[in-house]
Order: C-alpha cells, then sequence, then structure tokens
C-alpha cells in the first residue's frame, strides 16, 4: 500500500472501533471534516476506507449468518443482475 493508504486504513480502522464502542454516528464524518482541512486527498481515501471497513463488515455478517444456518436476506443493492419480471 502506498503511505496515503495506509495512513487513511490506520485511521478509517480506529474511526470503526471506536464507532463499536461509543456508537457515535458522528464519528466518521467528524474525522472526515478534520483531515479534509488539512488534506482532501486524505479524506477521500479515508472515507474510501471507511466504506471498505463497513463493507467487510457486512459480509462478515453474512458470512457468520450462513454458518449459524439462518436465512439470508437479499442485499438491499445488488451487483447482481435484477429479474423483475418485466422489461
Amino acid at each position: 500500500m502506498s503511505l496515503l493508504e495506509d495512513v487513511a486504513d490506520g485511521l478509517a480502522k480506529r474511526a470503526a472501533d471506536l464507532y463499536i464502542k461509543t456508537a457515535d454516528e458522528s464519528l466518521e464524518r467528524r474525522v472526515a471534516d478534520e483531515v479534509g482541512a488539512s488534506s482532501p486527498t486524505l479524506q477521500e481515501a479515508f472515507q474510501t476506507a471507511m466504506r471498505i471497513r463497513k463493507a467487510e463488515a457486512r459480509g462478515h455478517a453474512i458470512l457468520d449468518k450462513y454458518e449459524r444456518g439462518d436465512a439470508i436476506p437479499k442485499a438491499a443493492i445488488s451487483s447482481q443482475p435484477q429479474d423483475d419480471g418485466g422489461h
């Protein structure tokens, strides 16, 4: 990874860990705003890293459900073609 990606992912990991502990939904935005004041490039990389970490967590949650034998709901947004029954 590049220095930018390393720094952004480090911030994203800390923010994600703190969110789990505090449930402070404003934390991600506040960190993004703060780093963006000095580096818009780092801000965008941080936001991307956060999206990746959130998606990873969702993926793990689905895999955990699958392992337990729970029903797995369809994703709200899917990358797979949708069959809407019409044209």
